[in-house]
């Protein structure tokens, strides 16, 4: 079993997103989500900070995780160092205590700590209630407990390069560029992968087909205008080194047979800053979700409203529904859809 600790604040969207690298997600508490197995994948992960071998968990006071490390098996050998936190300041729980008292622990049982360059790396997540909506698209488990402890020895802590790929920092920039961290979520959820191709046929400036090159898809990009796609290349002839190919064209007809790519993802014009509004921007949509329906099983599309509806009439299913605040005007939303 597997500790997994997420990132930010809704909790279902980021365990949904764990679950394209992992199997047998379930969200126990706020930031905190356990697994049966993980995949080499969860290094890519955007909304997974760190996955642990699971020691066990309890309430949230120190008391509780002594009694859980002191009744585990320590199979560690060499020096060690206790990394304890306080979920989002749950639990009001004193992390220096908690990394005192289960070090001695771990002195006790012949490991020698080393703070600065430690073999191995005890992790101590003290959490409280997980922040899941009733139509929560993730299974919340049984156990799920207004206040959890967990502890697991690290795994797996990749680099978080993210903000190295600031939008404004890429060869071509436009106003309204995805920021990466989400971008990277929904190549994830959309199935991007080694050997997969990953279409976006509103490309823009190309954020979303960026993450899904990193993570070794093949990204295919069309955009209506030139200006547009010729972007795209030049950033991602920057930033991934692996075959792409984007050109410019119509979401509502795309010049690909059926079933040419594994994956499409986009998001919609908002038709804020655009002259594309109301019937028009719907028609819109709806054409080019049909257009996708035909050339991959799973879309994940991104909007400003809801696009059940229309995703439904051209023939998806739909297999989660996430709503993210941005700001006082803004709420994304996020379908899985899949064919």
């Amino acid at each position: 079993m597997y500790l997994l600790e997420l990132a930010g604040t809704d909790d279902d969207f980021a365990a949904y997103e764990a679950a394209s690298a992992a199997s047998g997600v379930s969200v126990i508490a706020g930031g905190l989500a356990t697994a049966q197995s993980v995949t080499e994948r969860a290094s890519t992960l955007a909304l997974t900070h760190r996955v642990s071998d699971l020691v066990g968990t309890a309430e949230p006071t120190i008391a509780a995780a002594r009694e859980i490390l002191e009744s585990a098996s320590i199979d560690r050998s060499g020096s060690v160092a206790v990394r304890a936190r306080d979920v989002r300041g749950a639990t009001g729980v004193s992390t220096q205590a908690a990394e005192r008292e289960l070090g001695s622990v771990l002195v006790e049982a012949g490991l020698s700590v080393d703070l600065d360059d430690p073999d191995q790396e005890l992790r101590v997540v003290f959490a409280g209630s997980p922040s899941v909506k009733q139509s929560s698209a993730v299974n919340v488990a049984s156990e799920a407990d207004p206040g959890v402890c967990a502890i697991g020895w690290l795994a797996s802590d990749p680099p978080r390069t993210f903000t190295d790929r600031a939008p404004t920092d890429r060869p071509f920039f436009q106003p309204g560029s995805m920021d990466p961290t989400l971008a990277r979520a929904l190549v994830n959820i959309a199935g991007a992968r080694p050997g997969a191709t990953v279409l976006d046929p509103m490309c823009g400036t190309g954020g979303l087909l960026i993450e899904a090159g990193l993570v070794g898809a093949r990204p295919v990009g069309v955009d209506a205008l030139e200006k547009m796609a010729a972007g795209t290349r030049e950033n991602l002839a920057a930033l991934v080194d692996d075959e792409c190919a984007v050109c410019k064209g119509d979401a509502r007809r795309l010049p690909f047979r059926d079933d040419a790519v594994d994956a499409v993802v986009f998001d919609a014009p908002y038709g804020r800053q655009t002259k594309i509004t109301g019937d028009t921007l719907a028609a819109l949509v709806g054409d080019a979700l049909a257009e996708a329906h035909r050339l991959a099983s799973r879309t994940v599309i991104v909007g400003d409203r809801s696009w059940q509806a229309v995703a439904e009439a051209a023939g998806w299913t739909v297999a989660a529904h996430f709503e993210r605040r941005v700001h006082r005007s803004l709420d994304r939303h996020v379908l899985v859809l899949d064919r």
